[in-house]
């Protein structure tokens, strides 16, 4: 699989979220629960990578493009 590490994070072992596991910890997250917030942005850090990959024409630009994209969940 391939492997980025950003601020510490590997992200070839993360586990990518179904859409029920993406409800349920939405709706935890509503609720309060800032452990369900925290497996969201992880859960969806795969996809800032992606966005930035596509997008992004400067390497020094991603680290800035990734708290962009942290923020934005």
């Amino acid at each position: 699989m391939y492997k980025v590490e950003i601020t510490g994070v590997d992200t070839s072992k993360l586990k990518t979220l179904s859409f029920e596991e993406t409800n349920q910890l939405i709706k935890e997250a509503h609720d309060g629960s800032t452990e369900a917030r925290d497996k969201i942005i992880k859960g969806n850090l795969k996809l800032i990578l992606s966005v930035i990959k596509r997008f992004s024409c400067k390497r020094e630009n991603n680290d800035d493009l990734f708290q962009v994209g942290t923020i934005g969940l």
